[in-house]
C-alpha cells in the first residue's frame, strides 16, 4: 500500500498537535511538513508536493481557501479541510465529496477520512488534483459584496454606504432605494440589486422590496404565515407567504 506524504496547516500549534498524534496510528501517512500560516502552508506545498493537506479553514491574514487560490493550478492532489464551520458550511463540504474535520477532531472521523483518502490515492491518476476542488471554492469562498451605490440627481452623482439604506423596492422596471428620508431611482431591476447586496444583511420580504435587517425595529405576526416588518423610520411593509420563512428562521 503506498503511503501518503500529508502537511498539517493550523495556526493553532495544539491543533497541529492532535492531528500529529491522531496520524501516528494510521498507517497510510506520513507527515513531512507542519505550517503555522498560510504563505509557509503555500511555500511547503510548493517544495514537498504532499499528496494529501490537512488544511485549517479559519486563519488570520491567509485562510485555508485562499491558500488553495495562491497555489493556482498545482494544489495537492487531496485537501481534508478541518473547520469550526457550522453545519451548513459543512453540508458543502460533503455535497462535493470532499473530506473535513470539525475541531476538536474526533479520532474516528480522521481515520475515516484517510482511508478514503488513501482509496481515492490508489485509484487516482498520478499526480491528478480532486476535480471537485473548484466546485468547492467556488460554493464557500466568500463573495464580494456592493458597500455603496451610486446614485445620480441631475448630473451629478454621489456615493450612498449600504449601511445606510433601510430598503429597496420595485418601481416599475427600475429599484428606488430608500435612505433616511430620500429615495433615489436606480435603472436596474430588484432581482439585479439583489444580486449584488449582501444577503446577510439585505432579506426580500416579498416580491417588490427588500429590507436592510440593521433598520427593522420590529416584526409582528400577521395571518397565514405573514409578518409586518416595521423599519425605524415607521414604515410597514407586510412579508408574503413565500418570503415569510425568512424571517421565520430568524425569529427562531
Amino acid at each position: 500500500m503506498r503511503t501518503l506524504h500529508a502537511v498539517i496547516v493550523d495556526d493553532e500549534p495544539l491543533g497541529r498537535e492532535r492531528v500529529r498524534a491522531l496520524l501516528r496510528d494510521e498507517p497510510g501517512v506520513t507527515v513531512v511538513g507542519e505550517c503555522a500560516d498560510g504563505p509557509a502552508a503555500v511555500e511547503a506545498v510548493r517544495r514537498l508536493e504532499p499528496d494529501l493537506l490537512f488544511l485549517d479553514v479559519q486563519m488570520p491574514g491567509m485562510d485555508g481557501f485562499a491558500v488553495l487560490e495562491a497555489l493556482g493550478p498545482r494544489p495537492p492532489a487531496q485537501v481534508i479541510f478541518v473547520t469550526a464551520y457550522d453545519r451548513y458550511a459543512v453540508r458543502a463540504f460533503e455535497v462535493n465529496a470532499l473530506d473535513y474535520l470539525l475541531k476538536p477532531v474526533d479520532p474516528e472521523r480522521l481515520g475515516a477520512a484517510v482511508r478514503r483518502a488513501v482509496d481515492r490515492a490508489a485509484h487516482a491518476a498520478p499526480g491528478g488534483a480532486d476535480p471537485r476542488l473548484e466546485a468547492l471554492l467556488e460554493m464557500v469562498r466568500p463573495r464580494s459584496f456592493a458597500r455603496r451605490i451610486v446614485v445620480r440627481e441631475g448630473g451629478s452623482a454621489s456615493f450612498v454606504a449600504v449601511e445606510r439604506v433601510g430598503r429597496v423596492e420595485a418601481d416599475g422596471n427600475h429599484v428606488r432605494i430608500h435612505v433616511e428620508g430620500r429615495s433615489y431611482l436606480l435603472r436596474e431591476a430588484l432581482r439585479e440589486i439583489e444580486r449584488r447586496l449582501d444577503p446577510e444583511r439585505f432579506v426580500r420580504v416579498n416580491r417588490s422590496a427588500l429590507v436592510n435587517l440593521d433598520h427593522v425595529e420590529r416584526v409582528e405576526p400577521w395571518f397565514r404565515g405573514e409578518y409586518v416588518i416595521i423599519l425605524r423610520d415607521g414604515t410597514r411593509l407586510t412579508s408574503s407567504r413565500t418570503h415569510g420563512s425568512a424571517f421565520r428562521s430568524l425569529l427562531q
